[in-house]
């Protein structure tokens, strides 16, 4: 089994609810759906061009997937996610929009924000001791000798290449689109995700995605709710 620390919206927020229906899956229930018709692409394109974002389930990478660390209990990481959530407010990303990381599709910020670039930090910090390391076999499939310095040293320290100065926030939507096909698939998503775009996003919890057996569709465990912003707790000087 592996986990996985995300961001993802309630089983019934709206967003959810329109990603689950474009990617075909729900990972909160793990219910299938249709393949979605796009106009000028293949049924069967479209399938293939959702399956990597319909196993993993609609969410933003936190922390990368990882096995347990052997000193660590199942129940011993779920106390640290409560109590990590007790302490973490709610926050806005201001602007949400339909973007293009290389040819890969996501709803991203308008811009990077602190405030959301120290809350990854943080999940990255916080649950480390929680990870095993990589085995070799993990290390060849995210291709080392084609990452940059800092990557490479990102992926050997912390398991993932994508953190701290590298973060950058993502709710995946489709794979590696090629170019012929980006056209009429950037305007497909912004019609089917025309309510939730160039508008904030809430910041509201953390999830627990959990994959039974390597290879197997990731589902929501438990969310972690943060706690709104009236009950943050006030320190002495």
């Amino acid at each position: 089994m592996r986990y996985a620390l995300y961001f993802a919206p309630s089983e019934n927020h709206p967003l959810s609810k329109a990603a689950s229906a474009w990617l075909g899956r729900d990972a909160f229930g793990n219910s299938t759906s249709a393949t979605p018709a796009v106009a000028g692409i293949s049924e069967d394109d479209v399938h293939a061009l959702t399956a990597d974002p319909r196993r993993y389930g609609f969410h933003a990478t936190l922390k990368a997937p990882f096995a347990l660390a052997d000193s660590k209990s199942e129940a011993e990481l779920l106390a640290a996610i409560e109590a990590f959530a007790a302490e973490t407010t709610v926050f806005d990303i201001p602007r949400l929009v339909l973007g293009q990381l290389g040819r890969f599709f996501a709803l991203v910020p308008a811009t990077v924000y602190p405030e959301l670039q120290q809350f990854a930090g943080s999940v990255v910090e916080t649950f480390e001791p929680f990870r095993a390391p990589l085995s070799e076999a993990d290390i060849a499939r995210r291709k080392p000798d084609s990452l940059d310095e800092a990557h490479r040293d990102n992926l050997l320290r912390w398991g993932y290449p994508y953190v701290f100065d590298q973060f950058r926030f993502h709710m995946t939507l489709t794979a590696q689109v090629p170019p012929e096909q980006s056209p009429a698939m950037k305007a497909e998503l912004e019609n089917r995700l025309a309510a939730f775009t160039d508008r904030p996003l809430t910041i509201d919890a953390l999830a627990l995605f959990v994959e039974p057996e390597r290879g197997a569709d990731f589902t929501v465990y438990r969310r972690f709710a943060l706690q709104p912003a009236s009950d943050q707790r006030k320190t002495a000087p």
